[in-house]
């Protein structure tokens, strides 16, 4: 059984709203968030707050097109001290639309898994990469499951190649079949990326017997520290963090992935 057979995204969302929402007690807004130049840690709760309401309207209204707009009644509060129940009730919201939703049911999606479950997942990881963006911003530790942290590298991995609508810069990743290898090293989970002049991928990790398809250069590391390496949180010269090989394919890959 797959990883994210095993994880109930819906659940798990709200969990990580409700740990994000709790950060916000006695929070100051006006802090700046580091690893989100130019927002403040009031921006980044509007920001995650609104994914939620927005693909809240997706799943319910189950799109079959790309929607014409982002226009969503996001229903802020006029004080900001509203802000950690809003965004409490962004998660409602969407645990509500969860359940009423097949994942299994067909649905336009960016990304590579055309189903409604694409939205729950991807709304599960915005929440858990911005709730550290938050405890960043708030100088706190952050912690993350490794299952979950495994399912999110499998996810971004996954869905980057169709990312080029909103981060134009994945266009940039092309080689002549160069490959990088991304591994777990405290969980099962081992990724190949194969870059190609017609784009990148996903390719088989070992060849016909079963034998790992050499890789031009990897990367180790538990699985959340290469989540946050992944969606650039994290700088690859951290503590924890394993590169060997081809470093200017890797600095074109860091240069050009995070979205």
């Amino acid at each position: 059984m797959h990883t994210a057979d095993r994880i109930d995204h819906g659940a798990a969302v709200a969990a990580e709203a409700a740990r994000f929402a709790a950060l916000l007690a006695d929070a100051d807004l006006t802090v700046p968030v580091p690893t989100c130049p130019g927002w403040t840690l009031a921006d980044l709760v509007r920001h995650a707050g609104g994914v939620h309401r927005w693909f809240s309207v997706l799943l319910r209204q189950r799109i079959q097109q790309p929607p014409a707009g982002r226009e969503v009644d996001l229903r802020l509060p006029e004080r900001q001290d509203g802000y950690a129940e809003w965004l409490r009730a962004g998660a409602a919201e969407a645990a509500e639309v969860f359940a009423d939703t097949d994942p299994d049911a067909p649905m336009w999606v960016w990304g590579a898994d055309g189903h409604a479950r694409f939205w729950i997942r991807r709304m599960l990881f915005e929440t858990l990469v911005h709730r550290v963006d938050a405890e960043r911003a708030l100088g706190l530790p952050s912690v993350i499951d490794p299952a979950l942290a495994r399912d999110g590298v499998d996810e971004f991995l996954a869905n980057l190649p169709f990312a080029v609508l909103f981060a134009p810069k994945v266009a940039q990743l092309r080689g002549s079949g160069e490959a990088v290898r991304f591994r777990c090293t405290d969980t099962d989970g081992t990724w190949l990326v194969r870059l190609r002049p017609d784009g990148f991928g996903l390719d088989a990790d070992l060849d016909g017997d079963g034998l790992p398809v050499p890789a031009a250069a990897e990367v180790r590391a538990g699985a959340a520290d290469l989540l946050l390496l992944l969606y650039g949180r994290l700088d690859r010269t951290a503590p924890g963090v394993h590169t060997t090989g081809d470093g200017a394919l890797l600095d074109l890959w860091s240069a050009n992935s995070a979205f």
